[in-house]
């Protein structure tokens, strides 16, 4: 069905006479879903129903079957009681605002997508707001985002400032949020919402998921199911620090606000000028969390993860097999191994740089881009040249929105660094770090001369791993004026965005990885830049399940970086085997973070047939529909999850143990996905097996596997001495 956008204007009266004379329907529909608003001219916005995708003569009869009819972005003054999206202070110091519709607009971009402006102005000062709606030709994605200009005399001071707004009938609602901290983020939290306020927020200044998530899943019809249930998904695609929190009151709503936390951030709008919220993402589905998630995949890999569409390779990180520890033998011998295990790309992380202060440890040298010639004596094009020469690509880390106060940049520029006045720098990690003032030009100009030097001067480097290893310190600009320091937080993001749009411009073909101290950049405020994010610092399969798990509710696989690391594992020491490890990796974009040459013969084998069935199975986990099946949060003892092509003629089917007793008894799982009129042949890939499963070679209906799955082994059949207490299995379907 294609995309539709309906503007229905006092005609659509005598189809609901309920409706004032004046009013103008604004219907924004996606394939499945439909935002209803009330844009009457001179009147309030009002919003009447998301949800299911309505027919005209459901419309029609919004009224009598109970229409929402509350206001669609409540501003604070009249009636103050409420929480509302946006407070300002006018330039005559009043702080009450009373917005009216003035126009309604739509146009349709180059991309395809269209986008609804809802125009309103103060009913007394002369303070414009517009309200915009974005749809996409074939997903069900409505994005929202409010822009104000000020046309007064003097300044208008912004102090809250929502990119949006939903009401949600009250009743059984659940709400799914993501919480962590370093290595272990994006873990899943559900609870019942009662009355009171819940509240997601940041305020790291410059990573933002570490902590929270600025996403967050509403199941209407109780305790959330995975593929079954009304449920509504919201993303606020912003890089920064954020608010989201629902205000359950009297009413008989549950309201749910998201934006830029306006937390010691209230923004001085001078006269002529404007202010833009970044979008909030909304969908919904009634096929339950996995049908929110396909949702925001789809859109996400289609129009807002940078090359979403694009497979992304197999790779081996030096980081956790050498640290800092980098020479060009080193490298080169990790190049290798890679290449003969059937990787495609090879990244030199953390250690390569530093002329004055050679960068050994966390302590010193960011900001000193220069290679350090005692540990690569034939530099960069060294290590390029021996990648080519092995057949694969060549990628770098990266840490440039950061110096160190042992550096030759700090040196010379300590102007350039986030500072409060009259203060010493707070240091952070390695007790010198430093964070560079994004909201200065210069410093935008230095962060992207790192980039565009290094791809001009060795264009074939394939792959940049971006870090940013520190928060904001201290709330101090040396660039904004006294009066603008609470500007910082939101400058610093508008920074970082001119930057990456200068790289993006200039180098629109290299694979940029945001990471930050691990999995503090997986939002969709940086994706359109970036490639993936590096999910999290913790490489241990077992709680990798958990963390990718959660992470899964709102990324695609294809952003989602997944490693095989050494055993014993660098963090949690613990002891898990290397096909165990592989099955969990190969659920996300599948890499290596380990030392080759400590591997064994047999591990080896192991991660070179895994990398080849990874190969195999790519474009369906990069680009196919997830189905989680059952949760490692449910305490069944399993995980389980597949992707399946949107063709349905390709599915992949995984299955991890994630605790072993004896006797223990699990559940069995049914699949989910496929076409029930289909017939799958079954393969198991990476097979440790000393024979296949009974059902291996097997052909079996769609109907027959989501109606009673297929009966897991709880153990591998392997010599004795090989036993462990881990047991996972892949599946790939294929359809007859």
């Amino acid at each position: 069905m294609k995309h539709s956008l309906l503007l229905i204007a006092t005609a659509f009266a005598s189809v609901a006479p309920w409706l004032p004379a004046r009013a103008e329907i604004v219907n924004v529909s996606t394939p499945n879903t439909s935002l209803i608003l009330d844009a009457e001219k001179g009147g309030d916005l009002k919003i009447l129903h998301y949800g299911d995708r309505l027919s005209e003569a459901d419309m029609a009869l919004l009224k009598e079957a109970g229409a929402i009819n509350r206001s669609a972005y409540p501003v604070y003054g009249i009636f103050p009681q409420a929480e509302a999206a946006m407070s300002v202070t006018h330039a005559d110091g009043n702080m009450t605002t009373a917005v009216e519709v003035t126009g309604v607009t739509s146009a349709t971009a180059p991309d395809g997508a269209t986008v609804t402006t809802v125009a309103m102005r103060d009913k007394v000062y002369p303070f414009d707001l517009n309200v915009n709606y974005r749809t996409y030709p074939g997903e069900d994605v409505i994005e929202t985002w409010v822009d104000v200009k000020n046309n007064e005399k003097g300044t208008v001071k912004l102090n809250r400032f929502m990119s949006g707004y939903l009401p949600v009938r009250y009743g059984d609602v659940w709400l799914s949020q993501l919480y962590g901290t370093w290595a272990n983020e994006g873990r899943l939290s559900q609870t019942p919402l009662n009355h009171g306020v819940r509240m997601i927020k940041n305020k790291d200044g410059v990573r933002n998921s570490h902590t929270a998530h600025a996403e967050i899943m509403l199941s209407l019809d109780g305790k959330p199911q995975e593929n079954t249930g009304r449920t509504i998904g919201a993303a606020l695609e912003y890089s920064g620090n954020y608010k989201l929190f629902i205000d359950t009151d009297d009413t008989d709503y549950h309201h749910f606000f998201a934006g830029i936390n306006e937390e010691n951030s209230t923004y001085n709008l001078k006269k002529g000028e404007s202010f833009v919220t970044p979008p909030l993402a909304l969908t919904y589905s009634d096929e339950g969390l996995s049908g929110v998630s396909r949702n925001f995949h789809r859109w996400g890999r289609n129009h807002r993860l940078h090359a979403g569409n694009k497979e992304r390779k197999v790779l081996l990180n030096s980081w956790e097999g050498v640290y800092f520890d980098i020479d060009e033998p080193g490298m080169a011998g990790m190049m290798k191994d890679i290449a003969d295990m059937g990787g495609e790309l090879f990244v030199m992380d953390d250690g390569w740089f530093g002329d004055k202060y050679p960068r050994d440890n966390d302590s010193s040298s960011l900001g000193d881009w220069v290679v350090d010639t005692d540990k690569l004596p034939n530099g960069i094009q060294g290590l390029l040249d021996t990648a080519k020469a092995n057949g694969i690509k060549f990628g770098i880390w990266i840490e440039p929105e950061m110096t160190n106060s042992v550096s030759e940049l700090y040196e010379k520029h300590p102007e350039y660094i986030i500072k409060a006045a009259n203060r010493p720098a707070t240091e952070g990690r390695g007790g010198t770090q430093l964070v560079l003032d994004l909201a200065n030009p210069k410093v935008q100009d230095i962060v992207f001369t790192v980039v565009d030097t290094l791809m001009r001067k060795y264009p074939d480097i394939d792959y940049i791993k971006w870090d940013a290893n520190a928060p904001i310190m201290d709330h101090g600009s040396q660039y904004l004026t006294a009066d603008n320091q609470s500007h910082l937080y939101i400058d610093y993001h508008k920074g970082f965005e001119t930057v990456l749009n200068r790289i993006r411009e200039a180098h629109p073909d290299v694979t940029i990885q945001a990471c930050a101290s691990g999995g503090g950049r997986a939002n969709w405020g940086v994706l359109p830049w970036f490639d993936e994010f590096w999910t999290s610092d913790n490489n241990d399969a077992l709680q990798r399940i958990y963390m990718q798990w959660g992470t899964s509710y709102f990324f695609p696989a294809i952003a989602m970086g997944s490693h095989i690391s050494a055993s014993p594992n660098h963090q949690t020491f613990r002891r898990i085997p290397v096909k165990f490890r592989a099955d969990v990796a190969m659920s996300g974009r599948l890499g290596l973070e380990l030392q080759p040459k400590n591997m064994t013969d047999e591990e080896k084998g192991i991660v070179k047939q895994a990398i080849s069935d990874y190969k195999s199975i790519r474009p369906i986990v990069q680009f196919g529909d997830i189905y989680r099946l059952v949760s490692p949060y449910d305490g069944k003892g399993i995980a389980s999850l597949m992707y399946v092509t949107p063709e349905k003629d390709d599915a992949v089917f995984y299955w991890w143990k994630t605790e072993t007793f004896m006797n223990q008894q699990l559940p069995r799982v049914v699949m989910a996905g496929l076409d029930p009129e289909k017939t799958y042949k079954v393969t198991e890939l990476n097979r440790i097996d000393n024979e296949p499963l009974s059902f291996e070679g097997k052909s079996f209906t769609g109907k027959y596997l989501m109606s009673n799955g297929l009966e897991i082994p709880l153990t591998h059949k392997v010599d004795y001495h090989k036993n462990t207490d881990y047991a996972s299995r892949i599946l790939r379907l294929t359809a007859e």
